[in-house]
C-alpha cells in the first residue's frame, strides 16, 4: 500500500503523526531512524521526521543519512526539524525552550495555507535553529523570536519547530492536510482499512498458537482486543479476569456479566487479598506497578494451571508502548501493567492486536464489533487500577476512599450529561491530611484531589472547566466521606503532568 513514512527518533509523538496522518485519509507507517535506509525511505510517498528527546549535539543522538532527506517531500517536526537544519548545514543552539501554547508569526508558504498572521501552536523544546541551512528560508516565528517553521526555496523540504499533531496546536491538523497535498500522497486509508489491517496482522501473530488466553480487565481495550482474537482464530480460547482488589466500583461483577453476555468464557480469579499483601509498605510508584505486574502474572498463571497455552493477548496501546520507553531512543516516563511490568520469564507468546491504535481509534473498532456503547466510552482504566491513583503506600483505608470518591466523580459526570465529553476523571489520594470540622468537633481527614481531563489520546491532555455547580456536587459528596476533610481540583496540563498521578 501506498503510504507516508514517519521515522522515528524516539518521541512520545512519533506514532501520533502517524495516526493524524491516517485521520487525514492517507495510510502512513512507523520506522525507528536506525531502520530508515535508502530503499525504505524510496517505497513511500513522502516522509515526516518526528520529535525526540535527545538533542542533536548529543553523543549518540539519533540520525538519519542526508541523502534520505532529498529522496522525497520531507517534512521535520521539533527534533526532527532541528536534525534538517544541522544535516543541511544550518545552525542549532541551546536556548531558554519553549514549552506549551506558543504564539507563531506566519510569514508565508504553501505549507501554511489557511492559516492566519498569528495563531497558537504547541511547543516542547529546549534546543533551537538559530541560522537555517543554505537555500531555506523562514516562513514562520516564534512570539520569542525563535525560528519557528522553514522551507527549501525549490526542493519540497519543510520543517516546524512546534507539533502540528498534537490538538493544541490549533491548525495543525492544517498543516499536514497541506503537506500530504504538497507531496501528492494518495487519499487510502479509511475504517474500513483500519478493521481490515487490524484483524490481518492479528491474524499473523494468533499463527502457529495452540492455546489462546485473554487477560481481560472489562475495560474496552482488553474486550477489543479479545474480540478481534475470537473473530480471527479458531484455535481454543479462553478469558481470564484477576480482580486484584483496584478496579473500580462493582467493575468486577459488571465486567464479568458483559464478557458472558458477548459469548466470552471467563475464569474469573478474587485475589483482593493477596494484592494488597505484596504492596504492604510498597510507596515507589514504579515500584507498585512492577509489584503489581510481577504478581499478575503469577495470579494469572495459578489461574490456568494445567491449560496447555502457549499465546497471551493483552489490550496494550501505543501511548502504554511508548511512555514505557519502548520506542527506540524513548525516554522512559513510567512502566505499564501490560507493558514493562511483564516478568521475563512469562512462556507465552504476547498478542497485541492494539498495540499501535489510540483510544479513539479502539473505541472505533469496538463500536464496528458490535460492543455496546456505554463499553466502548467507557473512560481509560490503568492495569495497575487504583493503586496509580494512591501515592504511597496502598492501605485499605485509602483504597476505600479513592474507589468511592472516583465513583462519585463519575456518577456525577454521567448525571449532569457530560461523561463522554472528557477523557478520563478520578479521585487520587495520599498521604496528606487537613484538619476539618465535622459535627461541631474537630476532624483530621485526606486531601482528595479530583481530576478531570480532555483530550484526544492521552498524549497530550487539558484540564477540563467544569461547570462550579458540579464540582460542588463533587466536593460536598467527597467531603461527606468520614475520612475527608478536603477536596481539590487539578488544574494542570500534560504535559508537564502525566494524567494519572503516580
Amino acid at each position: 500500500m501506498r503510504h507516508v513514512l514517519v521515522i522515528s527518533f524516539g518521541g512520545q509523538y512519533a506514532h501520533l503523526i502517524s495516526r493524524r496522518v491516517r485521520d487525514l485519509g492517507t495510510y502512513s507507517e512507523v520506522v525507528p531512524y536506525f531502520r530508515a535506509g535508502r530503499e525504505r525511505v524510496l517505497e513511500a510517498d513522502a516522509v515526516i521526521l518526528s520529535g525526540g528527546p535527545s538533542s542533536v549535539y548529543q553523543e549518540g543522538a539519533p540520525t538519519i543519512p542526508e541523502e534520505l532527506l532529498k529522496l522525497r517531500p520531507t517534512l521535520g517536526i521539533c527534533y526532527g526539524f532541528q536534525l534538517m537544519a544541522k544535516l543541511l548545514g544550518g545552525e542549532v543552539k541551546r536556548g531558554k525552550g519553549e514549552y506549551g501554547p506558543t504564539k507563531v508569526r506566519v510569514q508565508d508558504g504553501p505549507l501554511f495555507e489557511g492559516w492566519g498572521e498569528e495563531e497558537l501552536v504547541w511547543m516542547s523544546h529546549s534546543d533551537y535553529v538559530s541560522s537555517p541551512p543554505p537555500g531555506f528560508r523562514v516562513t514562520a516565528w516564534s512570539e520569542n523570536g525563535y525560528v519557528a517553521a522553514f522551507q527549501h526555496e525549490s526542493l519540497p523540504l519543510y520543517g516546524v519547530q512546534f507539533h502540528p499533531e498534537v490538538s493544541h496546536t490549533r491548525k495543525g491538523r492544517k498543516l499536514l492536510s497541506n503537506f500530504l497535498k504538497l507531496s501528492k500522497a494518495p487519499k487510502n486509508w479509511s475504517n474500513e482499512e483500519m478493521m481490515k489491517v487490524v484483524m490481518e496482522e492479528t491474524r499473523k501473530q494468533v499463527k502457529g498458537c495452540r492455546h489462546v488466553l485473554a487477560a481481560v480487565s472489562g475495560g474496552v481495550d482488553s474486550t477489543v482486543a479479545a474480540l478481534v482474537v475470537k473473530r480471527v482464530s479458531e484455535v481454543p480460547f479462553t478469558a481470564v479476569l484477576v480482580n486484584h482488589g483496584l478496579m473500580r466500583k462493582g467493575e468486577p461483577e459488571q465486567a464479568v456479566n458483559m464478557l458472558k453476555n458477548l459469548g466470552i468464557d471467563v475464569v474469573y480469579v478474587d485475589a483482593s487479598s493477596e494484592f494488597l499483601k505484596e504492596l504492604k509498605g510498597v510507596k515507589d510508584c514504579e515500584e507498585k506497578r512492577k509489584v503489581i505486574g510481577r504478581k499478575f502474572i503469577e495470579v494469572f498463571s495459578r489461574a490456568v494451571e494445567g491449560v496447555d497455552f502457549d499465546c497471551l493477548v493483552q489490550g496494550t496501546l501505543y501511548p502504554d508502548v511508548i511512555e514505557s520507553g519502548a520506542e527506540p531512543g524513548a525516554d522512559r516516563i513510567k512502566s505499564h501493567h501490560n507493558v514493562a511490568g511483564l516478568p521475563e520469564n512469562l512462556q507465552a507468546r504476547l498478542v497485541e492486536p492494539l498495540r499501535f491504535l489510540y483510544k479513539d481509534e479502539v473505541r472505533r473498532l469496538g463500536l464496528a464489533l458490535g460492543l455496546p456503547r456505554e463499553v466502548v466510552m467507557r473512560h481509560p482504566f490503568p492495569g495497575p487500577g487504583l493503586a496509580v491513583r494512591i501515592m504511597g503506600e496502598v492501605t485499605p483505608e485509602k483504597l476505600e476512599v479513592v474507589r468511592e470518591a472516583s465513583h462519585v466523580v463519575e456518577e456525577e459526570l454521567k448525571r449532569a450529561g457530560v461523561y463522554e465529553d472528557v477523557w478520563q476523571a478520578f479521585a487520587a489520594v495520599g498521604d496528606d491530611k487537613w484538619v476539618g470540622v465535622k459535627g461541631d468537633a474537630r476532624a483530621e481527614g485526606y486531601l482528595v484531589t479530583v481530576r478531570i481531563v480532555v483530550s484526544e489520546d492521552a498524549m497530550t491532555a487539558d484540564w477540563y472547566r467544569a461547570d462550579h455547580e458540579l464540582l460542588d456536587r463533587m466536593a460536598k459528596r467527597i467531603s461527606s466521606m468520614d475520612k475527608v476533610t478536603m477536596v481539590t481540583y487539578a488544574v494542570t496540563t500534560k504535559p508537564p503532568s502525566t494524567i494519572e498521578p503516580c
